[in-house]
């Protein structure tokens, strides 16, 4: 009896003193929030601040067309080029011998695109100058700038960088302003930029030869 006391009394201080489940610590707990509680719904970024207003317009009806100052048929009566080089959809702002803006719309059927590129379709950069120089035409092809529509030649180019690719699906918005005419030697500069989703793609400084030199 004493050696078991004296042995329980020993070992007591080193051992660990049992606890029990009450007594353990209990953690921090986080809550989250029930995921069930509300229905989840994905937003994308550009509806992320239209969410909270349930009668938002919708995305089809937000964004007006591009207004109309010469459709296709208008285009035709001044510019000679026809399918597939007709490469002006609708002119959407036009200043009689200074300036015109016209679209292109780029479409996977446009008969470039099966070899520029079959896996990735880019409108070639030689095609985005011309469709800006049939622009200028819009702009030079006018009586009082005294172009011809039979002698209207596209005479050059000059600082011409392609910034973006455009690719099918795209709309190509381009700017011709008419920089300099010398109505003696019949030639024209013009400064170009196209535009996709608001950024420059392209732009250049553009020559043309209305033919009519000589004429004064």
């Amino acid at each position: 009896m004493a050696s078991s006391s004296l042995s329980t009394a020993f070992l007591s201080p080193l051992s660990p003193p049992s606890l029990s489940v009450s007594s353990k610590p209990k953690p921090s707990l986080v809550k989250f929030p029930n995921p069930r509680s509300k229905p989840f719904i994905a937003l994308s970024s550009s509806d992320s601040d239209a969410a909270p207003n349930h009668d938002a317009t919708p995305i089809e009806l937000r964004y007006p067309a591009f207004p109309t100052v010469m459709d296709i048929n208008q285009i035709r009566e001044i510019l000679p080029h026809r399918f597939p080089f007709l490469l002006v959809d609708r002119v959407i702002e036009y200043n009689p011998g200074q300036s015109a803006v016209a679209i292109k719309n780029v479409t996977i059927n446009d008969n470039f695109f099966p070899g520029h590129f079959p896996e990735r379709p880019i409108m070639p950069g030689v095609l985005m100058v011309e469709a800006m120089a049939q622009v200028g035409g819009l702009v030079m092809l006018q009586p009082d700038v005294g172009g011809s529509r039979e002698n209207f030649f596209f005479a050059g180019i000059d600082k011409v960088r392609f910034r973006k690719p455009v690719i099918a699906g795209d709309t190509l918005v381009m700017r011709m302003t008419l920089i300099k005419l010398q109505k003696r030697f019949g030639i024209a500069k013009m400064e170009g930029k196209a535009y996709v989703g608001g950024e420059v793609v392209c732009e250049g400084e553009f020559l043309m030869a209305t033919g009519s030199g000589g004429s004064e």
